[in-house]
């Protein structure tokens, strides 16, 4: 099904990659988004769907110093987030708060929190714990994996742990598995690689060329999804990693990311350089059982297409799904635009 887009918009003044629900504000269906402006002052928008959802409010519009090429909201307190930057020659990355603005509606100023200043490589993501108060954060760069305890009053991160995925692979990003706490995915050129943070070992990979981006099924276990630049999108059991799932068909150009819905099972969004946004329902069965089956049939062709959000002129780098709201997702297209939409026309029927 095609459809142009429906959606609550808000624009900034800028360029912009990337936006992250702010999942620890439970009164309100919030985000974070963040400009990339080589030249001018970068800016911070905390924007919020008014209780009638025909309006995306500003309630907070921060300087940010440098250009904004990752960022994540902290899953426990919702003045918390992180950012990786550039300042167009090298990379860093901090954890910053949101000051009190006392119906202010911007402060000059983000409070810093701590840098992550651990890299020499150019850093990639920062993932956060995926679910409830704990100190620990993910930093990821080219060549290397950091665990960091991180101690918000304090205002200090350390370096726990630290390990290299080797010459040979150059990272891309990642994801926690809100499943096994033990567990991330690393993205690189040619593969996804499993780790596990207790031994900071690699204990698996999926060899898959020019994956862009994974997220992990939060209603099923041992369920990865990736975008590829060419090939679309798999959906895996990591119990057996030699054929996808679920193979879809993904976007006309590059597939750059994919997000799992928190609440409904199955339900997949994308997003490409092809100005598009995919909603997919593509669950593997109710069978979460051993995949032995799959030895024989290894993978579905399958074409769920829910809807296309096509009203876009440039490319979709960013989406985030609302975990307060979770029929409601936030895209953001490379000229700055936020477009919030409601799914619940095309939830499936129970």
């Amino acid at each position: 099904m095609q459809g142009g887009s429906t959606g609550v918009g808000y624009g900034l003044k800028y360029q912009a990659r990337c936006i992250s629900d702010v999942k620890a504000d439970t009164d309100h269906t919030s985000f974070l988004t963040g400009t990339l402006s080589l030249k001018e002052e970068n800016e911070v928008h905390l924007i919020r769907l008014s209780s009638g959802g025909t309006e995306l409010i500003c309630e907070g519009l921060f300087s940010h110093p440098n250009e904004i090429w990752d960022l994540a909201s902290c899953p426990f307190d919702q003045r918390i987030f992180s950012t990786v930057f550039s300042t167009g020659e090298t990379y860093g990355a901090a954890v910053w708060q949101i000051p009190e603005l006392y119906g202010q509606l911007s402060s000059p100023q983000l409070e810093s929190i701590a840098s992550l200043d651990a890299h020499v490589c150019k850093i990639k993501c920062v993932l956060w714990w995926p679910t409830g108060r704990h100190d620990k954060l993910i930093s990821i760069d080219e060549q290397n994996l950091f665990l960091w305890s991180l101690d918000t009053s304090k205002k200090t991160a350390q370096v726990q742990s630290q390990e290299s995925a080797g010459m040979l692979h150059c990272l891309t990003s990642g994801a926690w598995d809100p499943h096994d706490f033990n567990t991330v995915s690393l993205t690189c050129e040619s593969s996804v690689q499993l780790w596990d943070l207790r031994t900071m070992k690699k204990t698996g990979s999926i060899d898959q060329a020019h994956v862009r981006n994974v997220d992990y099924d939060m209603k099923r276990r041992y369920t990865l999804v990736t975008a590829e630049d060419e090939s679309g999108i798999h959906v895996w059991d990591l119990r057996y990693l030699k054929f996808p799932v679920i193979d879809l068909p993904g976007h006309s150009h590059w597939t750059w990311t994919v997000k799992c819905n928190p609440e409904y099972d199955g339900l997949i969004l994308s997003a490409g350089t092809d100005s598009a946004v995919n909603l997919w329902l593509a669950s593997p069965g109710e069978d979460n059982s051993a995949p032995d089956s799959l030895v024989e049939h290894p993978t579905r062709r399958v074409e769920p297409l829910l809807n296309s959000y096509s009203d876009y002129d440039d490319s979709v780098y960013g989406l985030a799904w609302s975990s307060r709201e979770p029929w409601i997702f936030a895209s953001l297209s490379y000229d700055g635009r936020v477009v919030v939409e409601s799914i619940k026309p095309h939830l499936p029927k129970k």
